[in-house]
């Protein structure tokens, strides 16, 4: 099993408590977290050593990703597993999928690519490769059954794990948050790359939207793949500070009035729990350059591909600035209307996300797989 950033740690957690549930013994072995280090999983490389950002950042590391490609290929050749279960990450898993496929090992993808942004050229590339493509957004089956590439939609994960640990009045009783105030709640990511571009964007966007909004609280979570100081150094240089919320990430994204938030997973967490937000996104210039030639959608949060259409606000690159963002973020705080729009419309990304059980059913996949793979090995002896 191969997740190569925290959220595929996430998602193949959950997916590797299932499948211990209907076969206790199976023996998980590759690439991912700490979540799924706890389940069992005997990891050869951490995911924190693998959470690169943008095509130049891979770029500088590409020995090092080599090094692991060539490492996990020599480990599938000596130990000759009957499955690989690769979690989204396809700049090294689809190579993976190639490599591993000489070798007679069947491929679940389960998370798929975002094939929706690359156009169908590269979804051709994947044919041949995967036995059984899982996914988890409902317009992804569409997409790979054009191409003939067998493929099932078991709902998103995030509807079983996203939910808060504390009630809102036990929320801000913690946090101190005053009756009249109104809270803001920052979320730069997982990967310091892009903490450290968005993260003085948004301190500077809270910073301006207090000169107008007096009685402000700013929260900020913290990924667990963030050092803490480093936050900190990065708050002392903007001159705002936000207080630190640790490990009760859901929590803040449900109880905050508004959410500003890197562009990612994170986008769905916040419309399952229905709280109004707005998308950041700062790459490097040229990162931004070569992922503007590829991409071929006009939203880039995972919320609004969902939806269809533009339900919360996306400032992307050079657009991200901290007047404009400020301005926007007064404008949803005070205008009752347009929050009420937006909680609604959250409401309706969340029904299209499926049912409850995402995890359980992707196991039933991969057991089936596993239980025609053991057929064809007994048809071979026999």
């Amino acid at each position: 099993m191969i997740a190569g950033e925290a959220s595929g740690d996430l998602h193949g957690s959950g997916l590797v408590r299932e499948l211990r549930k209907r076969s206790p013994g199976l023996e998980i072995f590759g690439i991912g977290g700490d979540k799924m280090k706890r389940e069992g999983v005997e990891l050869i490389f951490h995911v924190d050593k693998l959470a690169f950002m943008g095509f130049f950042e891979v770029l500088k590391n590409l020995s090092f990703v080599r090094r692991v490609m060539k490492s996990m290929v020599s480990t599938a050749e000596t130990r000759k597993p009957d499955l690989a279960i690769l979690i989204d990450y396809p700049g090294f898993n689809l190579r993976f999928a190639r490599r591993i496929k000489e070798l007679r090992i069947p491929v679940v993808y389960y998370i798929s690519p975002q094939v929706w942004a690359w156009g169908g050229n590269r979804v051709k590339k994947m044919q041949g490769l995967i036995d059984k493509m899982v996914v988890i957004l409902p317009f992804e089956k569409e997409i790979y059954d054009r191409f003939d590439i067998d493929c099932e939609f078991v709902g998103h994960p995030f509807l079983e794990v996203t939910r808060p640990v504390l009630s809102l009045e036990d929320f801000r009783r913690k946090f101190d948050i005053r009756k009249n105030e109104t809270t803001v709640g920052l979320l730069p990511g997982s990967r310091w790359q892009e903490v450290e571009k968005i993260l003085p964007i948004m301190l500077e966007s809270c910073r301006l939207l207090q000169t107008r909004a007096k009685n402000l609280k700013v929260l900020l979570g913290l990924a667990p793949t963030i050092n803490k100081d480093e936050i900190q150094n990065l708050q002392n240089v903007a001159g705002f500070q936000a207080e630190i919320v640790e490990n009760l990430t859901y929590d803040l994204m449900k109880h905050a009035d508004l959410l500003l938030i890197a562009s990612g997973s994170a986008t769905l967490e916040c419309a399952i729990l229905g709280t109004p937000f707005m998308v950041l996104y700062r790459t490097s210039f040229w990162t931004y350059l070569v992922a503007k030639s590829l991409v071929s959608i006009r939203n880039i949060a995972l919320a609004n591909v969902v939806a269809g259409k533009r339900v919360v606000p996306e400032f992307v690159q050079n657009r991200a600035v901290p007047a404009r963002i400020a301005e926007e973020m007064y404008e949803i705080l005070t205008e009752k209307e347009r929050y009420r729009t937006i909680q609604n419309e959250l409401g309706q990304v969340k029904e299209r996300l499926g049912e409850v059980g995402a995890s359980s059913r992707a196991a039933e996949i991969v057991m089936q797989v596993l239980g025609s793979q053991s057929e064809r090995r007994e048809s071979t002896r026999s």
